[in-house]
């Protein structure tokens, strides 16, 4: 396996030279490059601009509108409902956090629910928007079915992510974000890409029998819930994927569970929806609200330092704060560049050639 490494502002150009010749206005190419690069560059590469090629495919599917008409369909002083007219949901999914950020500007806090969206990256891009205006930034959506319930030998749920980003001090923010499976689909990916074995409990085989085949899923096998099994809590990863499904779509008019449309092209919708596309919920809610935003700033510096000095197992390790790593990297790569294993150097490479635009390398 070799690898290639970029520079932010190359990596930049390409993707939004990508989504130009996709369609896009060029403020919305803007913004959807921007929201796969925030991805590539905290480290989380199965959600940056490896997923090029499989936006371009639905686009070319007619599965994704280049040009929508973003709108808000319902509201009230708090809340909001977004159709994403089949948007890029890097694009529907921004639109909806800062409509969720002025409603919580002026009431103390915004929730927005969108639907027929598509894939939006990942949900920290989002979060971290609230986090600039000293707010909480809450950020969800429901994704294709890939995952079986507890007990399941049946794709029902998605990887369903959900992130809640907190601003501190003189730290960077507090970031959970993570998928409600036990391993996001990006990571089989990745270990198809590499020809390794994916760790046990990640996913079971088409007989339900847990395997370490990062091929799994093309052999009609599916993902297991965050806990991996029942003994091991599996049914609380089922139960926050169903959360995160239901805010998501339930509420906002999209399609949910085993409706949700797959993120590959060569799968088909279903031929009998139940709602428009795919789901996301947003929350910000203003700190003040609670009390003054420095006050609780100080006090998440002070709740991150007692936990970066917990006493450990292994004295060569620490208590890693959620975020830390992501922000750590984002500090290296925007110094010394992007690294992209060869294969997707080649699968961008071959897109450019198809969209007659410059090759990445």
């Amino acid at each position: 396996m070799t690898y290639f490494t970029f520079t932010e502002q190359h990596l930049r150009n390409f993707t939004e030279s990508v989504f130009i010749k996709m369609g896009c206005p060029e403020k919305d190419a803007v913004l959807a490059a921007d929201v796969l690069l925030k991805s590539d560059l905290r480290g989380i590469d199965s959600h940056g601009v490896a997923r090029l090629s499989g936006y371009v495919r639905l686009w070319e599917k007619q599965r994704i509108n280049a040009t929508p008409n973003v709108t808000i369909v319902h509201e009230t002083p708090t809340t909001a409902t977004v159709d994403g007219d089949g948007a890029l949901g890097l694009v529907a999914a921004p639109f909806a956090m800062k409509v969720a950020i002025e409603k919580a500007r002026i009431y103390g806090s915004g929730w927005v629910a969108v639907k027929n969206s598509n894939h939006f990256g990942i949900a920290g891009y989002h979060a971290l928007m609230a986090v600039e205006e000293d707010m909480v930034g809450i950020s969800m959506t429901n994704a294709s079915p890939l995952v079986a319930p507890t007990y399941a030998n049946e794709r029902l749920l998605g990887t369903n992510p959900m992130c809640y980003a907190f601003p501190a001090a003189k730290y960077p923010p507090l970031i959970v974000d993570m998928a409600t499976s036990a391993a996001a689909n990006g990571k089989l990916e990745i270990a198809q890409r590499a020809n390794l074995p994916i760790p046990e409990g990640w996913a079971q085989d088409k007989n339900g029998v847990g395997t370490t085949d990062p091929n799994a899923l093309k052999s009609g096998g599916s993902l297991l819930p965050l806990g991996s099994d029942k003994d091991h809590g599996s049914h609380k990863g089922y139960g926050l994927s169903a959360v995160v499904d239901i805010l998501s779509a339930v509420l906002s008019g999209a399609n949910y569970g085993p409706w949700v449309p797959p993120f590959v092209s060569f799968l088909e919708p279903s031929a009998d929806p139940v709602g428009a596309g795919i789901g996301h919920f947003f929350g910000a809610m203003r700190i003040d609200g609670f009390r003054p935003a420095d006050e609780f700033k100080q006090h998440m510096d002070n709740w991150i330092e007692r936990f970066k000095n917990a006493k450990t197992i292994d004295p060569d390790k620490k208590v890693i704060i959620p975020g830390e790593p992501e922000f750590a990297a984002e500090i290296e790569r925007k110094k010394n560049g992007i690294p992209l294993i060869d294969a997707v150097v080649y699968d961008l490479n071959e897109l450019a050639l198809n969209l007659g635009i410059a090759k990445l390398h």
